[in-house]
């Protein structure tokens, strides 16, 4: 009997035959873990080697967090590239809205605002613990998502750690609460992720003093655009 253990990050293998140098077929087979998680499962067969997933774990190295709230609990989770890593989540049992009259209905709200209350500190302190490390926050942004009010409460609430809320990049609405929440949290915040400041000038004579000051980031040129730059430089004086 044979036990197969996969690596904690994975597994790339990459088999088959290439063309050396001299023009002479060699059989290669190459297998290693790589640096980071790779989610992805692939099995091709194909006349090249596919390193998309690979790629995508060069792409980038910032770390982003997630809280998703519900009334059954909260979820606290990361997002790295394209891995994604659920650090710390509980339960928690609040009593819904009471439909009796009197004081028995006045007693369960105060019960219910007290529960409530308890819940949303009990998410604050939790976060400090994953999210912040040698009294520095550890991660690049982060997402609430949730439903109802919990998230829009705990941004506003004094419980939350003033260092985290200073790093809120995005408030989503999500349909449901643990991990599908947080897939669905993802999706939702990828334009706030990507960092698109949505800022972008065109024209010959914006484009140029904006590459002057350094504030141009990507710069797309119509391969047929009929202008030249000429600079000059003064070697002397007379």
């Amino acid at each position: 009997m044979f036990v197969i253990l996969v690596p904690n990050n994975g597994l790339v293998i990459y088999c088959g035959t290439i063309v050396n140098e001299d023009g002479k077929e060699k059989k290669v087979n190459i297998d290693f873990e790589p640096f980071r998680p790779v989610n992805t499962s692939l099995y091709l067969c194909d006349n090249k080697f596919h390193t998309e997933a690979l790629n995508a774990l060069l792409a980038d190295d910032s770390k982003f967090g997630f809280i998703v709230m519900d009334g059954n609990g909260a979820l606290f989770g990361t997002l790295s590239g394209n891995t994604r890593e659920v650090l710390h989540k509980f339960t928690v049992d609040l009593p819904k809205k009471h439909g009796r009259g009197g004081q028995s209905a006045l007693r369960f709200a105060r019960l219910r605002i007290e529960k409530r209350h308890n819940y949303m500190r009990k998410v604050a302190e939790t976060a400090v613990q994953m999210f912040i490390s040698g009294d520095k926050v550890n991660v690049e942004g982060l997402v609430l998502a949730g439903i109802a009010d919990f998230k829009s409460d705990l941004s506003q609430s004094d419980m939350f750690d003033q260092r985290l809320q200073a790093k809120i990049l995005k408030i989503v609405d999500v349909s449901y609460g643990g991990e599908n929440g947080f897939n669905q949290a993802i999706d939702l915040a990828g334009e706030a992720l990507a960092g698109d400041s949505g800022k972008y000038c065109f024209g010959v004579d914006d484009t140029l003093k904006a590459l002057e000051m350094g504030a141009v980031e990507i710069l797309i040129v119509w391969e047929n655009l009929n202008v030249n730059r000429y600079v000059l430089k003064v070697t002397g004086s007379d």
